[in-house]
């Protein structure tokens, strides 16, 4: 399902880099219609849940958009990103963004996340970012296919929608938070062992 080349906006300002290397940092978002940072407050949440698992992880950012989350992650030592975006406006900025950053072990992907994810054999990753456009619907097809071996027995998901993610026996909700506009939550592999560091 690929989604359409977005209608151009005016300049919608700035996100900044919360942690990390390049803390302070800011982001330019680019002015296309589908593109929607997550707001300072929930990214804010969202990586003191992932402080503990960051270092040395390998993330997936499958609905990359201004790459806050991915690149955030890549400044608190994730060890590598794969940015996923099938808009090209967006994959280049995200191109800039890298230069910009000399983020080395950022990787780059014009593609569509759900026709990515069935097209490819799973490798697993460590964090997985999940924030479609909330038009789309599409997180619950997403987490179907995720559950194929895309993520690693101790690895987590970040969904970001406008409802919580359906129960799933698939699954385990670790943590949620939400705002006026959306809720998001951390899942792991149902059963697994997904907190590193007596992480509660």
């Amino acid at each position: 399902m690929k989604r359409r080349s977005s209608p151009k906006l005016p300049d919608a300002g700035k996100v900044r880099i919360i942690g990390g290397l390049w803390r302070g940092r800011r982001l330019t978002v680019p002015p296309i219609a589908a593109v929607r940072p997550s707001a300072d407050r929930v990214r804010e949440t969202l990586f003191n849940w992932l402080s503990a698992r960051l270092p040395g992880a390998r993330c997936l950012d499958l609905f990359a958009g201004t790459g806050v989350l991915g690149f955030e992650a890549l400044s608190r030592g994730a060890l590598d990103v794969t940015f996923l975006d099938n808009d090209l406006g967006v994959i280049q900025h995200l191109t800039s963004t890298r230069q910009l950053l000399t983020a080395d072990h950022a990787e780059i992907l014009r593609y569509d996340a759900l026709t990515w994810l069935r097209q490819h054999q799973p490798v697993a990753y460590d964090v997985v970012f999940v924030d479609p456009p909330f038009a789309a619907e599409l997180g619950e097809q997403i987490l179907a296919e995720l559950s194929r071996g895309w993520v690693t027995a101790t690895g987590v998901v970040y969904v970001e929608a406008p409802v919580a993610p359906s129960p799933s026996p698939q699954w385990t909700c670790l943590r949620q938070g939400h705002t006026r506009q959306v809720v998001y939550t951390l899942l792991a592999p149902a059963g697994a062992s997904a907190n590193p560091n007596g992480e509660p």
